[in-house]
């Protein structure tokens, strides 16, 4: 701990600072602590540092993140920003203490007479999202987070699944709700300036002051395999799945995200942008930041705005800028040449590959390298390229401590560098600290992703002879074309790196030759939208022969005007391929 800092910051003795550590058990100090890369000479030792953070995660039979990790900091630094929020114009501010006060206040409150079993959340990006994670968890609740997108049809779905019997969410949601919901035992509206509350319905202020004159309610002793989190993966196929995560699952699992990937320390000010019914805010909004002792930065804007994104990063002090390949390419539509931020320091991108191009022009323009992460709902950080690491553009990294990654095939057999094939997780040395342990209430799903010795991710991908992974593509997008088999991240990479594109994806497409070849469906850029469209192809056809291998360029392109997407911004390729083969089916019949 940097105690001179500290004190600086806040006003407080060392020794002040110093006894609130010593009350904490040795290994929450650790945790906490933030733990420096291990270098031999000036290279960075990846077998060091591996070591290093594997100590750190070790299961613990008693954790709570509310009070392990948030009261930690509330007693430490109780008035540095846990969360600071601004909707482009004004800020809202939450110091650690303001955040362990009002969320013991709910907690207390929600707990009378018994506290509920399981609360659905679904909330735009408002302080009270994160005071109600602290609050769930302090009392032993589960918090399954909801997109602000989700149909009525979506949220009777996760109620009846998850069997919650609460929900939390906007006054414009519970109208939409009301007659849906009227079954639920509690029924709370985050609301502004005293807006109406339905009949049923309690405001979220009103739950506060439930707690008023009453002594604080004692934090709920959860084990660390208590069900913390519950979330529902937005998949290509079929109903969603339920996703359980645990108290040590993320609390303790994403120390590794926090210190090895993301870099953070208590100073920091970390800006993920993505939405609050995603696992990514989750893990870079919530645990991440708050575990380290930094800041969550939030942009309230409704939808994504470029030039908006460009003018904050100016303008506030993020130091640390998390998001997905998206983000970056439409940067990268803006002169950056213009712009200047000035607090930056370090980026990472995960949600998918990060073409070679964007990941190089953002660099240039920035003088900032991106660095990669790879992880799924049902895990923590999976592989990454750490700073100090060599950047390898298009690679997802090597294994994060605490995962040991294979690339297997069918019949579970280990491959060798460069052979393709199912990226798996390990379990001969033991179930990974945060990696979930199965589909709640599905277990034919379960045994679909548990195989002998292995988790099995539902990804194809390969690793290089410095155990770099490189990612193929999901298992079921792999397009076998005249014996190749083509993965669809690379074809759309190449397609990306040229001007005309906005936007692309690339499946299958049946050929009475070849079986099937590969099919690019494509969103021009305006500038390009009034091109003669079949120079336009021949163009993109010959752009992607010279930047990847020939075999793979896309015999057939269509244009569009957009493309299907999941509700977390997903492309949902099963549908185009789908609709693809369907096409071609009935042109036959």
């Amino acid at each position: 701990m940097r105690w001179y800092l500290l004190q600086h910051l806040l006003g407080a003795s060392t020794n002040t600072a110093a006894a609130a550590v010593s009350r904490l058990d040795n290994t929450t100090c650790l945790l906490l602590r933030h733990q420096k890369y291990c270098t031999s000479g000036n290279q960075f030792d990846y077998d060091a540092a591996t070591s290093k953070y594997r100590k750190l995660l070790k299961p613990r039979e008693h954790f709570n993140f509310a009070k392990d990790v948030v009261g930690h900091w509330a007693s430490v630094k109780p008035n540095h920003p846990a969360v600071y929020l601004t909707d482009g114009s004004k800020q809202t501010v939450v110091s650690y203490s303001e955040l362990y006060q009002e969320a013991q206040a709910l907690a207390t409150a929600l707990s009378d007479p018994v506290a509920p079993r399981c609360a659905l959340v679904i909330l735009p990006k408002v302080p009270e999202w994160w005071v109600l994670n602290v609050a769930l968890s302090w009392c032993g609740t589960i918090f399954s987070a909801g997109t602000t997108l989700l149909t009525p049809g979506d949220i009777r779905h996760r109620l009846v699944e998850s069997k919650a019997d609460c929900l939390v969410c906007d006054a414009a949601m519970a109208a939409a709700l009301h007659t849906l919901t009227q079954s639920l035992p509690r029924r709370i509206v985050v609301t502004d300036n005293n807006q109406h509350v339905g009949e049923g319905w309690i405001s979220y202020q009103d739950v506060l002051k439930l707690s008023n004159g009453k002594a604080v309610k004692p934090c709920v002793l959860t084990k660390g395999d208590t069900i913390a989190q519950l979330f529902f993966t937005s998949g290509t196929t079929g109903k969603p799945k339920m996703v359980p995560h645990t108290q040590a699952n993320y609390g303790i699992g994403h120390i590794v995200t926090a210190r090895y990937w993301l870099d953070l320390t208590e100073e920091d000010m970390l800006w993920n942008i993505s939405d609050t019914g995603w696992a990514k805010t989750a893990w870079s909004s919530l645990y991440v930041p708050l575990m380290t002792g930094a800041t969550a930065f939030v942009h309230q804007m409704p939808r994504f705005d470029g030039a908006e994104v460009l003018r904050t990063l100016s303008e506030h002090p993020v130091t640390v800028l998390c998001a997905p390949p998206t983000v970056y390419r439409a940067l990268l539509q803006y002169d950056l040449s213009r712009h200047t931020f000035p607090a930056l320091r370090h980026c990472v991108s995960a949600g998918e590959p990060l073409n070679p191009q964007a990941m190089q022009l953002w660099t240039q323009y920035t003088g900032l390298p991106i660095y990669e992460g790879y992880g799924q709902t049902e895990t923590t950080l999976l592989t990454c390229i750490s700073k100090g690491m060599q950047l390898r553009p298009g690679s997802m990294g090597k294994a994060a401590p605490g995962y040991t990654i294979k690339v297997i095939d069918d019949k579970q057999q280990e491959l060798r560098p460069h052979q393709e094939g199912y990226l798996a997780v390990s379990l001969k040395e033991g179930h990974p600290v945060g990696l979930f342990k199965g589909y709640l209430s599905d277990e034919r799903k379960t045994s679909q992703a548990f195989v002998g010795d292995y988790y099995v991710t539902g990804d194809r991908g390969y690793y290089d002879d410095d155990d770099y992974f490189w990612f193929v593509g999901r298992a079921d997008d792999v397009i076998l074309s005249a014996g190749y088999r083509i993965g669809p991240f690379e074809v759309e990479s190449a397609l990306l790196e040229h001007p005309a594109v906005a936007e692309s994806a690339v499946v299958s497409s049946p050929d009475p030759l070849r079986s099937e070849v590969v099919k690019a469906f494509v969103v021009l850029a305006d500038d390009y939208k009034d091109c003669d469209p079949q120079t336009l192809v021949v163009q993109l056809q010959n752009h992607v022969k010279t930047t990847t291998a020939p075999y793979k360029y896309p015999r057939k392109i269509e244009f569009v005007e957009s493309l299907p997407k999941t509700v977390s911004g997903k492309i949902r390729r099963v549908q185009l391929r789908q609709q693809e083969w369907q096409t071609h089916h009935t042109s036959k019949v």
